[in-house]
């Protein structure tokens, strides 16, 4: 950081993020009444954009995509040994008559 440059906290950039997303304020009044230069907001916008909070984990929209992509392969897998266990059961069903 050079010496000028202002300094703003996370919690400072997440409430200007969230009177612009949920408070439906434009960019540019939330930058005015909060003196900061337009551009940060945007900034801080796009920042948000690609990163997602859970509680004390962020993680980025690429991880997310990463574990949806695992999780849907396991799902796959689990659904395949399922219906070969079903095909099992009904066969030894069969055979015990």
């Amino acid at each position: 950081m050079s010496v000028g440059t202002p300094y703003f906290t996370q919690e400072f950039k997440d409430s200007a993020v969230k009177q612009v997303v949920e408070g439906g304020h434009p960019p540019k009044e939330v930058a005015s009444r909060l003196g900061v230069s337009e551009k940060s907001i945007y900034n801080w916008l796009r920042q948000r954009s690609t990163t997602v909070s859970h509680g004390t984990r962020t993680e980025t929209v690429e991880e997310l995509r990463e574990d949806v992509r695992k999780l849907k392969a396991e799902l796959k897998r689990t659904q395949e040994e399922r219906d070969i266990l079903k095909k099992a059961a009904a066969y030894f069903a069969r055979a015990s008559e």
